[in-house]
């Protein structure tokens, strides 16, 4: 009885091989092209976000150049008409100086505050530019966010999907080992 048994040992091995190969071929016949199709679906997904992606910071970026070509052309008309009106003011100084020394105090004074207010709107054009710039930062990372989340979403559902197959090639698998093993049963005994 011991070298019977040690016979079909080997049989019954050689059998759950083939049989696991057949569930292997049945299970790449059944679910092979759908599987492709979800390879095709992440990398399509994954063009698509990096191309949007792409898309926004380059929005963005021309977004910030043309602000920072605003601010530097709104900077330098400042200056150059703080530059004209100190040129102008002095020469009238100049001019007025030997015959009204008042007047000269006067227009001092007036530089002064133009000066002041020259640094008081650098101040608060640097102040707008900061805002700004943490606004588009904040958008920025809004939009990072939601196309991150919008994967994410879109990759959990897909997982779902593929782990309801699996488990539906679990089901089969098992009832064709089932019949198999009932239809070996009675030809057995």
């Amino acid at each position: 009885m011991d070298s019977q048994e040690q016979n079909m040992t080997p049989n019954r091995e050689n059998g759950r091989v083939a049989e696991s190969d057949n569930v292997d071929r049945i299970r790449n016949i059944l679910f092979g092209s759908q599987m492709r199709d979800y390879d095709d679906r992440f990398q399509k997904l994954e063009e698509r976000l990096g191309h949007d992606a792409a898309g926004v910071r380059s929005e963005l970026q021309e977004k910030l150049q043309a602000l920072e070509a605003l601010i530097k052309g709104e900077a330098e008309s400042v200056c150059n008409r703080l530059n004209a009106e100190q040129s102008e003011r002095r020469q009238a100084v100049e001019n007025l100086a030997q015959e009204m020394s008042d007047t000269v105090r006067g227009l001092e004074s007036k530089i002064t505050n133009l000066e002041n207010k020259a640094a008081q709107d650098i101040g608060q054009l640097r102040e707008q530019i900061l805002e700004q710039t943490k606004a588009l930062s904040a958008e920025l990372n809004n939009k990072h966010d939601e196309m991150k989340d919008r994967f994410e979403r879109e990759a959990r559902q897909i997982r779902d999907a593929m782990t309801g197959r699996e488990a539906l090639a679990e089901v089969l698998s098992e009832l064709a080992l089932r019949l198999k093993n009932e239809s070996a049963g009675p030809a057995a005994s």
